[in-house]
């Protein structure tokens, strides 16, 4: 996969940057195209070595704390921040900044809640698993998703199917606005730590919209992790089991006794609280009858007695008649569920290679604290191991903290509507509200393939280079040419029947399938169409404004004069990890020869486009990518 061509710069500077560019990325960090290659890294915080320091829980003194070890901070318990943040945040104490980073600035503007577009019916819930089960009830019942079966006429029941397509794309459009007005929140916030946390335990506790089929849903449970993130991972625990988006997700509808569903019950153990090999089968099969009857009803938890096994149960060595809540119990009294929690709290936050006793020690902390996961944290980013020369610079950021760190770092104070977040995000393999399986995202060296390398630099491009061809994903199908090819035959004049022709259906097929649409109860692929129509009518659209950059401006207030001196502050903003010299001088040199004069002053008319050009060479580095 290339890199889009750069716009409007001549041929000869275009090679003269690509060849810079392809140079650097292919041979000064061949470890990230390569999963068996060590990260070769250098931290910008030039930390001495200290043998002491790695697996230190000592807290740092503040004697060691430092700017660069406040940027360090910002960038794992935030989305990063500008220098002048970094050195805001070093005045205090290493203590009080990781608190500002967890409550919040005194005065902070309050963050907005999510505005709701208005799209939900009552008719709605409970939703079919599919369009055969929605028309079967409206076959049965006269009427489903709040809409009666015409009593005669042509397509009796496709106003019931036009409704079902139409929550399905309601719905799916609605959480990508809920994903917008995450990531402004990501970005705005002076509180990072606390959505830093909501995306830890999304990936955690993970839900697709997909399954679940309910924006509001989605968004109860975004809102759960944010409120509670921070405080205690058992009464967070209990929250999400019983959160209707996990319940839907992981199918307690149908964990009823004498038939229990072993689903549910293997993913707490698993994924969220022990992980494999701490637990036996048995201890499965008898947690999953604890929570059978566990349930929902729109956005509200319950429990149906008639459904709920309430016979004595055997697991992790106890016997006795255990609920649910006192399942989740026996399982955090486990030594393995704090080791496992805390190990993962410590890879994703500190770095993710850690012995199997420091493990064991990280759990006992955690036990010892009651798993009240912030006072862990302040625990994790006040020691010295946090700031250890091997925990600095090694890791690879994530898609969403790629784009949010970029755009703080940038001092962007809105989410552009172009490129557009999830699609951008999406396509580097994070895409909010969707993740991949129950397991989550995975991390580390996951992120970074040869093709996605270049991605995230025409992530880049994007912001600097607007996309003329851009189309707005939440005003435009985005289910297949099937419902454009709909839309523009009836545009056309042609009836339903015709419009809705499979495409390349002709002759005795054509013939058979307009004879079955002018007898059949509805018409899916209008169905379809008409779905999609009635969404985008509803759903508010997402704001598409551009990244309005002024390198020229912000290059010329800082009073830089020179090409090196404009790389070098760039790195000093954008980077944790620099870029090495020579490199540095290279993209000073290509930029000189670019304007044709090493006098920024000079060349301050026609400066805007070169800049943007380095900026994306820049942040287009392998460099770029650690945090």
């Amino acid at each position: 996969m290339l890199i889009r061509p750069i716009t409007s710069m001549s041929l000869v500077h275009l090679q003269s940057l690509a060849v810079v560019f392809f140079m650097l990325a292919a041979s000064l960090h061949p470890g990230f195209v390569t999963a068996q290659t060590p990260l070769p890294v250098q931290s910008l915080a030039q930390v001495k070595t200290d043998t002491n320091w790695p697996e230190n829980l000592t807290p740092i003194s503040r004697q060691d704390w430092n700017v660069e070890h406040a940027a360090h901070l910002l960038s794992r318990a935030g989305f990063g921040g500008t220098p002048e943040q970094a050195s805001n945040l070093a005045k205090l104490s290493p203590k009080r900044a990781v608190r500002q980073l967890s409550r919040g600035r005194r005065g902070a503007r309050a963050l907005e809640d999510f505005t709701h577009s208005g799209v939900f019916n009552p008719g709605l819930d409970p939703f079919p698993s599919s369009r055969p089960a929605t028309t079967n009830l409206a076959k049965t019942d006269g009427q489903a998703l709040g809409i009666l079966v015409k009593p005669e006429g042509n397509r009796p029941m496709q106003p019931v199917v036009n409704e079902f397509f139409y929550w399905l794309r309601a719905s799916r459009l609605e959480t990508d606005r809920i994903a917008y007005w995450w990531a402004n929140r990501m970005l705005q916030t002076s509180a990072p730590l606390q959505e830093k946390m909501a995306l830890f335990w999304h990936g955690h506790f993970a839900t697709n919209e997909d399954k679940v089929r309910d924006y509001r849903k989605m968004l109860q449970q975004l809102n759960l992790l944010q409120q509670h993130g921070l405080s205690s991972f058992r009464e967070l625990l209990v929250k999400v089991a019983q959160d209707p988006a996990m319940l839907a997700f992981l199918d307690a509808g149908v964990n009823v006794k004498d038939s229990p569903n072993e689903n549910f019950a293997r993913e707490v153990m698993e994924l969220f609280t022990l992980g494999v090999g701490s637990y036996g089968e048995s201890d499965v099969r008898e947690a999953a009858r604890a929570f059978t009857g566990w349930n929902y009803t729109d956005l509200k938890f319950q429990i149906n007695p008639a459904d709920q096994d309430t016979g004595s149960k055997t697991l992790l060595g106890k016997t006795g008649n255990f609920n649910g809540v006192e399942v989740l119990d026996l399982i955090l009294a486990q030594p393995a569920a704090a080791e496992f929690i805390a190990g993962k709290l410590y890879r994703y936050f500190v770095r993710e290679e850690l012995s199997p006793r420091f493990q064991a020690e990280l759990g006992q902390k955690l036990q010892a604290l009651d798993y009240q996961v912030g006072d862990f944290l302040e625990m994790l980013f006040t020691s010295k191991d946090f700031y250890a020369s091997i925990s600095q610079g090694s890791r690879i950021k994530g898609p969403v903290e790629l784009v949010i760190s970029t755009y703080k770092k940038m001092g962007l104070t809105q989410v552009p509507g172009t490129p557009d977040f999830n699609l951008v995000t999406g396509g580097l393999g994070q895409r909010l509200l969707h993740p991949p399986t129950v397991a989550g995202w995975s991390h580390g060296r996951s992120w970074i393939t040869p093709s996605l390398l270049f991605e995230r630099g025409n992530f880049v491009l994007d912001l600097v280079f607007p996309d003329i061809s851009f189309i707005p994903p939440d005003r435009y199908p985005s289910y297949g040419s099937e419902i454009v090819n709909v839309h523009k035959r009836l545009r056309s004049g042609l009836d339903i029947s015709n419009a809705t022709k499979p495409s390349g259906t002709s002759g005795e097929m054509a013939a058979s399938n307009m004879l079955a649409d002018a007898d059949e109860a509805f018409n899916t692929r209008y169905g379809s169409y008409r779905g999609w129509q009635m969404a985008i009518e509803r759903v508010l659209p997402i704001p598409r404004h551009t990244a309005r950059l002024q390198l020229t401006e912000q290059v010329l207030a800082a009073k830089l004069t020179s090409p090196e001196q404009v790389v070098s502050n760039w790195v000093e903003r954008y980077f944790l990890v620099a870029p090495s010299a020579q490199t540095q001088a290279q993209l000073a040199q290509a930029l000189a020869e670019t304007l044709g004069t090493t006098d920024l002053q000079a060349a301050a008319s026609y400066l805007e486009e070169p800049l943007r050009n380095l900026l994306h060479l820049l942040l287009s580095l392998p460099e770029y990518q650690l945090g």
